[in-house]
């Protein structure tokens, strides 16, 4: 198992949420295998344009290197070309940044066509802008080190006509599955049946209300992953169900968000999330046991960012617990 060393920058946020955006961090790194050594946060007025952090905090950072003995370096913003660069040069181990991560494990998650290829366009958009930061890093993917299947999966990745090529390919394929899913709605407009989608936090427990509305209505296919892991789901799954003596409605279990999603996993999932922006109903399911605000603000921003956020929306809390206070 890798061990990594996790860095915060508490820029416009307090400690406590830069901490509890690490712990979250620290979860997204262990579902590639990649154990926490240490989390580090630097409160900052400003964003330092070399390293991200200070450089007094970047020396800092190196010395713990040496003593935890740490494979690499995670930082829980995106950081650019440059900084990339610079990191790498200095630190002299292998940097990422919280979007690498989380495309890494939607790239492990990924099972049909459409989530494949969905996936595959965001890593290479990812990667395009930072070829050069990144050569070292994507070089030491193949000797032992954080080995996920991720956007440095080939060296021949690195050359960047040959990404546009890629870019250009996946595009055009993701537009044939836009075109046959497009098919399937109008059947199911011209049937005027509803769809409901259900959105919402990665692991709040959407495939579980999924099955259990399921079984509850004598729905007899194969019940969804239902899994305490994040991004369990990332495939869309649909249902035909219908209570006795009411009209029959789709039921949509959609992919799950998360904090500081890389816009270009939104921009390339715009196929997958397009049963999101035309249904009929919301029901956004958020985790009653372990209730946390953000997670409800971060589902709203994303709905927001596609053009969903003008569909009517139902707030359902799982689990028995319930929340003590109900969000508007």
């Amino acid at each position: 198992m890798d061990q990594a060393i996790l860095v915060g920058l508490a820029y416009r946020t307090t400690y406590e949420e830069t901490l509890e955006s690490l712990i979250e961090l620290e979860h997204l790194a262990l579902a590639l295998d990649i154990e926490t050594k240490e989390k580090v946060i630097q409160q900052a007025k400003s964003i330092s344009p070399k390293y991200y952090i200070g450089s007094g905090k970047m020396l800092e950072i190196k010395q713990m290197i040496e003593v935890l003995d740490a494979d690499l370096v995670i930082f829980d913003d995106t950081l650019s070309p440059a900084q990339l660069k610079n990191l790498e040069k200095d630190l002299d181990v292998q940097v990422i940044d919280r979007s690498f991560l989380i495309l890494s494990i939607f790239a492990l998650r990924a099972k049909t066509k459409e989530a494949v290829l969905e996936v595959s366009l965001a890593q290479k958009m990812y990667l395009l802008p930072r070829l050069i930061g990144m050569r070292s890093s994507l070089s030491r993917q193949g000797g032992g080190s954080y080995n996920a299947k991720g956007p440095g999966e080939t060296k021949l990745e690195l050359d960047r006509r040959k990404l546009e090529m890629e870019i250009s390919n996946i595009r055009r394929e993701l537009e044939k599955v836009k075109a046959e899913k497009q098919i399937s709605r109008q059947k199911r407009l011209k049937n005027h049946i509803p769809v409901v989608a259900l959105v919402g936090y990665t692991n709040a427990g959407k495939s579980s209300l999924m099955n259990s509305l399921s079984e509850r209505l004598n729905h007899d296919s194969e019940p969804v992953l239902e899994k305490d892991m994040l991004f369990a789901t990332l495939d869309t799954k649909a249902k035909r169900l219908q209570k006795e003596n009411h009209p029959p409605f789709i039921l949509i279990d959609t992919v799950g968000f998360v904090n500081k999603l890389p816009h270009e996993l939104i921009r390339s999932f715009e196929s997958t999330l397009s049963d999101v922006v035309q249904a009929d109903l919301l029901i956004h399911v958020a985790d009653g046991c372990y209730f946390n605000p953000m997670h409800i603000e971060t589902t709203k921003r994303v709905l927001s960012e596609i053009g969903a956020s003008n569909i009517e929306r139902l707030l359902v809390l799982t689990k028995k617990e319930i929340a003590h206070s109900y969000p508007n």
